[in-house]
């Protein structure tokens, strides 16, 4: 018998309602995640750029560990391993929380994510004069002082296009939320596909969905390489 595509039941029936429901999840783990990502990345590449040693080797330690990991293994790490780390009465608490997959995805995305941002804010630093930083340190700014009003603005809009596709890359990465159990968008068409109910068609969906907002933002920081281009001519 030859197989009844029905896209209708997916894209407004009831199965196009849990897909719009796993696409909320999704962007909400994404939104959540680069927030702490870039508060992570910024944090640890200030401390590689500090003249403390101690910091110094902690961020390098960061940077190489979650850069050089699988992503999908720190996630069974933070959902599985760190349960020993904690005593019985935090586990406790943690056990009884509805949101704990989500909470442990969002750290797992940020802490991967933020070992990325923290080398592309740095390369953003080094392509700003080092006289920038020694005439702020001249006017009696602290190193801190200086990186937060003088270096680092500078340095984000520099770094504006690799961390847009550091944004979308942890859109996709978000998909392996779903083996922790969240039922973000692509864990979504995967329980609809082990129920035998138009598999096809969630997948093609989901796959649709993740593409326009690839190209949606693709084409944005094409036209911001274009704008700035133009500016700085």
């Amino acid at each position: 018998m030859a197989y009844q595509y029905d896209w209708g039941l997916v894209v407004s029936g009831q199965y196009g309602h849990d897909i719009v429901k796993g696409l909320v999840t999704t962007l909400e783990i994404s939104s959540l995640s680069i927030v702490f990502a870039l508060f992570l990345g910024t944090l640890t590449c200030i401390m590689r750029l500090s003249r403390v040693k101690v910091l110094d080797w902690a961020s390098r330690v960061y940077i190489e560990f979650f850069r050089n990991t699988p992503l999908l293994v720190q996630m069974f790490f933070w959902y599985f391993g760190t349960q020993p780390l904690f005593p019985k009465i935090v586990n406790d608490w943690l056990n009884r929380q509805t949101f704990i997959e989500l909470g442990w995805s969002v750290v797992a995305l940020s802490f991967y994510t933020g070992a990325f941002i923290a080398e592309d804010l740095r390369s953003g630093i080094f392509a700003i004069p080092k006289t920038q930083l020694e005439a702020s340190r001249a006017c009696g700014l602290s190193f801190l002082q200086a990186m937060r009003y003088v270096v680092l603005p500078q340095a984000f809009r520099i770094i504006v296009p690799p961390l847009i596709s550091q944004s979308l890359n942890l859109l996709k990465n978000s998909s392996l939320a779903m083996t922790l159990g969240v039922m973000e968008l692509t864990g979504t068409v995967r329980q609809i596909g082990d129920m035998g109910a138009h598999g096809i068609e969630a997948y093609t969906v989901a796959t649709a969905i993740y593409l326009c907002i690839s190209l949606i933002v693709s084409f944005a920081v094409q036209r911001y390489d274009r704008r700035v281009s133009r500016v700085t001519r």
